[in-house]
């Protein structure tokens, strides 16, 4: 048991070990994510300015291509907005699904149904 006069050098190496803790555990985490949603957002500002310029160089180029009139300017504009839709279309629906549920949430096929896997299978049998 502490003695009386441990009492304070206890307290105090308490308090140390709780702010050291509380650091560790709340502020590196929260410069990591700082450090990640920094270059996250980096990423899609670059990203979202390269689809922009191919873009815009894409419709120049259907403009090269399609003969010189003001209504085949107006179809190059609905011919790429309807390439741009496609192109969307194909990459959304390639996209992987990031949705609330993933991870731990959705039980796996094998315990849902009740069914031991394999290896337990194997070790019931064994042992």
């Amino acid at each position: 048991m502490a003695e009386i006069q441990d009492i304070p050098q206890l307290v105090k190496e308490f308090y140390e070990l709780a702010k050291a803790y509380l650091i560790q555990e709340t502020v590196e985490p929260a410069k990591k994510l700082g450090h990640f949603a920094g270059f996250s957002l980096g990423a899609a500002i670059l990203w979202g300015l390269a689809i922009v310029l191919l873009a815009v160089a894409g419709l120049r180029a259907l403009y090269d291509v399609l003969p010189s009139s003001p209504y085949w300017e107006a179809a190059a504009y609905l011919i790429f907005a309807v390439i741009l839709i496609a192109i969307i279309a194909v990459l959304v629906k390639l996209a992987p699904d990031r949705g609330v549920h993933d991870g731990a949430a959705k039980p796996s096929l094998a315990t849902a149904s009740g069914n031991e896997t394999h290896t337990e299978q194997k070790e019931g049998a064994d042992g």
